[in-house]
């Protein structure tokens, strides 16, 4: 495969003309995987990079459910049966372990007080509830290979609903509105059927004999860049830092409004340090036209 196409094809649909490196490095693991396994239908992965897609909100990495609800509107609007009221969703409001123990303990394999919390949805696909988990022998906080690995067992063998991609994709059969049924029912269908032909379009490009002539390899690159290769990154932490240490030097401190700030412009330094290098930040190059 032509990985300078797929990926400069991809950036275009259905990423809308950006990547990051995390959203690469998520697709290459898919691309490894098929690989792997040696399997021929470009159906099912492109489907399958279509539901990765959806399922994460197009980071391609595995997500932890976020239980953290801001409003008991939005929490009674999710689990309907559960809460007849919103009065009765208030308590759970920013209050993410009680929540999930609340909807998700004592069902799906969920026995101990905390297990609602512990086996809250995490994956490409997401797998809730600790019996899931245990189905495919894997642990909460799965890593990249390992939720890779899961999506594909599942999708392929009818692990997470009984429905599988050749139930879907076959000699005859091509119906990719209602695979979706092989994770989720018929949940926004036909919008990851979409995002499947996005995806086919990118892995044809990518197969083709001839490379396609309107594909540059900067168009495959990622868009952000790790903190420490970045000259803003660099200057947004050392200005700060250097001018919190000389000013002082210069000036003196010799009042309370120096020291304060001198010390701000510390703190401003050591916290966009930290969101840098912890990876919270990144530098984007602009959209291109």
């Amino acid at each position: 495969m032509n990985l300078t196409a797929f990926f400069a094809y991809a950036r275009r649909a259905p990423f809308g003309g950006r990547l990051t490196q995390a959203q690469i490095d998520g697709m290459t693991a898919i691309l490894t995987e098929w690989d792997r396994r040696k399997l021929l239908d470009n159906r099912w992965l492109a489907y399958m990079l279509a539901t990765a897609f959806h399922e994460t909100g197009g980071k391609m990495q595995p997500l932890r459910e976020n239980m953290n609800y801001t409003s008991a509107a939005q929490i009674k609007k999710t689990w309907p049966t559960r809460f007849p009221s919103t009065a009765s969703a208030q308590p759970f409001v920013r209050n993410g372990r009680a929540l999930a123990n609340k909807v998700y303990g004592g069902r799906m394999g969920n026995t101990g007080a905390d297990d609602g919390w512990i086996y809250r949805g995490d994956g490409l696909p997401q797998l809730t509830g600790k019996e899931n988990f245990q189905k495919f022998n894997v642990q909460p906080g799965m890593s990249l290979a390992t939720a890779v690995r899961v999506m594909f067992d599942g999708m392929i063998k009818g692990i997470f609903t009984g429905d599988k991609l050749s139930d879907h994709f076959g000699q005859i059969a091509n119906d990719p509105i209602g695979a979706r049924g092989i994770v989720n029912g018929s949940d926004k269908a036909k919008l990851i059927a979409g995002y499947f032909k996005s995806f086919m379009d990118a892995i044809e490009a990518a197969r083709d004999v001839h490379p396609p002539s309107d594909v540059a390899p900067a168009d495959a690159k990622a868009d952000d860049k790790p903190a420490g290769q970045s000259g803003t990154a660099i200057t947004t932490v050392l200005v700060p830092a250097a001018t919190g240490v000389a000013v002082p030097i210069v000036t003196g401190i010799n009042n309370v409004y120096a020291l304060i700030f001198a010390v701000a412009l510390l703190a401003v330094s050591c916290i966009a340090g930290f969101m840098f290098l912890s990876g919270r930040w990144s530098i984007n190059r602009s959209k291109a036209p």
